[in-house]
């Protein structure tokens, strides 16, 4: 039982990594391809949202603090 459920798991895994690395034809670009190229953008977002969260968090202080 244990050989059949690791063979069906990494049957799963294979097709998963196969999917999301197939390149499109209209775009010529994979899955990970596309995460590759937006990574950048969410990391100056993500940045954004750390820098209103560190303000918002210094308010609250300021707040209880008084």
């Amino acid at each position: 039982m244990g050989i059949l459920r690791t063979a069906i798991i990494g049957a799963a895994v294979y097709a998963g990594v196969k999917y999301i690395t197939k390149k499109d034809p209209i775009t010529g670009q994979s899955i990970v391809d596309e995460l590759l190229d937006r990574a950048p953008e969410w990391a100056d977002k993500a940045k954004g949202y750390t820098e209103d969260l560190k303000s918002r968090v210094s308010n609250a202080a300021e707040d209880l603090a008084k």
